[in-house]
């Protein structure tokens, strides 16, 4: 049995192959989603189209069609501004987010004393933003620090602008780089991870490459941009589709769908709520995919 099995896994392809290996590594998140997720998604879809009344026979649900979905969309005056705001919030911060990680791992895979700590320093926001110190954040000497940052940062961004005007940018870019300024808290408590697979893509990269390169006088800036960045490609791909996940997992829309349905115990709007909101992060995902992927370097 075994020489069978093994003769037919050696007449495959090597494409054939890799395929078949990618299958077994998803295959344990495929059966979770079908056995935990997958059912609750229908009743959420049910929900979303419905009316529920808790009574003492239990829970009514009664079908209403769209008019949870048309009630968010154009009755309930926080959802549109919330999505708006959610959608506004990505678009900005995840270059950032993308841009700032890379450039912080090209600087700690460099060798200098102290590279472990640093590290560690950068890395610290994951720590932080879970758990016991996230709950935190919102009542301690962390929101305090944050608001007097954000007051004492004013004054100091208008002076930006009008330097950044004066040296003849225009006027969105400017406007872009001074709202960076102003979340720099939020990105850089954003970044830990994507740095940590930066690192680890870069590290992967062979040393011959940049060997070789200097022996054809090429400079670091070169280096960086025909060997560095072509190599780590993939991973930005990567690292693009989780900061959008990770920007939309926590933001004022998922607050509001959660008070709506375990606070105002509307669950039918909670869920339309829901659903809009994925069907927005599954349009923005599959723009970027698309984009991305044609513009990703494989290296086989």
């Amino acid at each position: 049995m075994k020489a069978l099995l093994r003769g037919k896994w050696g007449r495959r392809t090597y494409a054939q192959q890799k395929a078949a290996w990618g299958v077994i590594y998803v295959l344990p998140w495929l059966i979770g989603f079908v056995l935990f997720f997958f059912v609750p998604l229908l009743a959420s879809l049910r929900y979303s189209m419905s009316t529920i009344q808790a009574n003492a026979e239990g829970i009514s649900i009664q079908f209403t069609g769209l008019a949870n979905y048309v009630q968010a969309l154009t009755v309930n005056t926080s959802f549109n501004r919330a999505l708006i705001e959610s959608i506004t919030d990505v678009v900005v911060n995840v270059p950032l987010i993308v841009i700032f990680s890379l450039f912080l791992a090209v600087i700690l895979n460099q060798k200098f004393p102290g590279r472990a700590i640093a590290r560690s320093i950068f890395f610290l926001p994951v720590i932080l933003a879970s758990g016991v110190i996230m709950s935190l954040e919102s009542t301690s000497l962390i929101e305090a620090v944050n608001q007097n940052s954000t007051g004492g940062s004013a004054l100091g961004t208008f002076e930006l602008e009008n330097l950044m005007l004066d040296a003849g940018l225009s006027e969105w870019v400017v406007t872009y780089l001074s709202g960076a300024v102003d979340r720099i808290y939020q990105i850089v408590s954003q970044s830990g991870v994507q740095i940590l697979i930066f690192l680890a893509g870069i590290q992967t990269i062979s040393p011959q490459l940049y060997e070789a390169s200097k022996m054809e006088g090429a400079t670091g800036y070169e280096a960086f941009w025909k060997i560095t960045f072509p190599m780590v490609s993939p991973l930005i791909f990567v690292n693009v589709i989780y900061a959008i996940v990770d920007s939309f997992a926590n933001n004022a829309m998922t607050t509001l769908i959660r008070d709506t349905g375990f606070v105002k115990f509307d669950f039918g709007l909670s869920s339309a709520m829901a659903w809009v909101y994925f069907v927005a992060i599954a349009i923005i995902l599959v723009l970027v995919s698309l984009i991305f992927s044609k513009r990703v370097f494989y290296q086989d």
